[in-house]
């Protein structure tokens, strides 16, 4: 099957377009999937560059999301049949631990995600367990059910249930443009809040404010916690979505209300944050930390999708002979959506 591997950790020239076997299903409750489309997450850029701790077998397969058709089932798969439309949630657990077995996958001590930890799909073909599937929408392309499963997980988890965002509160968004924030925007409309995105870009603002957003703000121009607290009458915001990590996290505290929380997801410049704990008890904020999300969150969303909300944004696509064009795309600062590469349009 072609697939886009790294064949080692460093920069693009590492990408290759290669000829391995299919993977085959080893166990009962396993789906083998032809891939359709698969999408790039920034995930996929640290892999590119080596993570701590992380050992990888190479060639690495990149790609953590994917949809496709189901090719066959194993013996012990119940609820999907050949032919069915899928979509893939990446995170991969146990299903015998405690976390497990309370519903809370994504705490799992052996979680991995495809890509990051496991071969990835952007490949003609993958196989993952049953409970790692959602039928994908009758009506919904293929490029945005790719889309769809690790950004819009994991914005769900932060805001409904790790930063439980009401109806009517306020939540700031750094970076709108990659696809956690475009998801939490989304999903923090769904939810009823008044929602303020930031950018260095005049054009995704704009393109945030035709998705709903109440106020954009210009980081690179203002100051961003002054101008939502002017905003909000000095008030503050009761949610900030936070995946950039050291270069905002003083300017998120500061845009925190009374009992405000402050929800990450990622470092994206650097894990190291300072916090001036004198506020945080003054002021009773919570610093809240959230990652992917577990199967029945991934079936609320699943529904959610189903009835026509929460469907991605999607920036561009690239056929797999242009992997590298599709890396450099999401390396861009210009992307608005997710990237992703079409495995086959037949």
């Amino acid at each position: 099957m072609k697939a886009l591997t790294l064949a080692g950790h460093g920069g693009l020239d590492r990408l290759q377009l290669q000829d391995l076997a299919p993977p085959t299903m080893t166990r009962a409750d396993e789906v083998l999937i032809r891939v359709r489309a698969a999408a790039l997450n920034h995930l996929d850029l640290f892999v590119l560059q080596g993570l701590p701790g992380v050992t990888l077998e190479f060639p690495h397969i990149v790609g953590a999301d994917a949809a496709g058709v189901v090719e066959a089932v194993g013996p012990a798969v119940r609820d999907v049949q050949p032919g069915d439309r899928v979509m893939v949630n990446p995170g991969i657990s146990c299903q015998a631990c405690e976390y497990c077995l309370r519903g809370e996958q994504s705490l799992c001590p052996s979680y991995r995600l495809l890509g990051e930890h496991l071969p990835g799909t952007v490949a003609e073909y993958v196989v993952v367990s049953d409970r790692n599937l959602a039928p994908v929408p009758p009506r919904m392309p293929w490029d945005q059910a790719a889309a769809f499963s690790l950004t819009t997980l994991t914005a769900w988890r932060m805001l409904v249930s790790r930063a439980a965002l009401r109806p009517g509160e306020t939540v700031v968004i750094w970076g709108v443009g990659g696809g956690v924030s475009l998801a939490s925007l989304q999903v923090a409309k769904l939810l009823g809040a008044r929602v303020f995105v930031t950018s260095s870009s005049e054009e995704k603002l704009r393109s945030a404010t035709a998705m709903g957003a109440d106020a954009v703000l210009d980081h690179t121009t203002v100051d961003v916690p002054r101008e939502v607290r002017r905003l909000t009458g000095g008030r503050g915001a009761e949610v900030v979505v936070d995946s950039v990590g050291e270069r905002t996290w003083t300017q998120s505290l500061r845009c925190l209300g009374r009992l405000g929380r402050l929800v990450c997801c990622g470092a994206t410049t650097g894990p190291m944050c300072v916090t001036d704990v004198r506020k945080l008890f003054w002021h009773q904020w919570t610093i809240v930390g959230s990652t992917m999300g577990s199967h029945a969150e991934y079936q609320q969303i699943a529904r959610l999708a189903a009835e026509g909300k929460l469907w991605p944004v999607v920036d561009r696509r690239f056929p797999p002979a242009e992997g590298r064009a599709a890396f450099e795309r999401l390396q861009s600062g210009s992307r608005f959506g997710k990237v992703v590469i079409e495995m086959s349009r037949d």
